[in-house]
């Protein structure tokens, strides 16, 4: 079983990435044993949903690593081992505290990749900003493209 976990909010500009790409794969077809999920800022669901075991887990987000804006990133994120405890946030997303707080409830270790976008505007919790950016908006193809080949490729070795 393959979970696609999108993450983001649609209210701080191309953090809605990873909205905007499930909404592109809800469109396409996808193996039956894909599930897509849009978690936009409900870590508390994904944190429950990830207490389940995934061949693989595949994050969709907005990810900030000062590269070019729209720049897709595949990244294996690790929830570290540091002595702070793992805080679960209730109406917020940060997808490494969600890993570190599945970790801490004794869930399954399953293969973990995030599919990332480097974001050019996040727009601020004050003022919001609807939509993604010119840069952002154009990966969004390349992202889904990805995503369908992680997914094949995890099908494939499956079987």
């Amino acid at each position: 079983m393959i979970l696609i976990a999108c993450i983001g909010n649609i209210f701080l500009g191309d953090d809605g990435f990873g909205t905007e790409v499930a909404r592109q794969l809800a469109g396409r077809s996808l193996p039956p044993d894909v599930i897509l999920k849009d978690f936009g800022i409900r870590g508390l669901d994904l944190t429950y949903a990830l207490l389940e075991r995934y061949d693989l887990v595949i994050l969709v987000d907005a990810y900030a690593r000062g590269g070019k804006p729209g720049s897709i990133y595949l990244v294996e994120p690790d929830p570290g081992t540091g002595d702070a405890p793992a805080q679960l946030e209730t109406h917020g997303m940060n997808p490494v505290n969600v890993l570190r707080m599945v970790k801490s409830m004794g869930g399954p270790s399953n293969r973990v990749l995030l599919v990332g976008c480097e974001p050019l505007d996040l727009g601020s919790d004050e003022e919001g900003k609807l939509g993604l950016s010119e840069p952002v908006a154009a990966a969004v193809g390349e992202a889904v493209k990805t995503i369908e080949k992680l997914c094949a490729e995890a099908v494939m070795h499956s079987n």
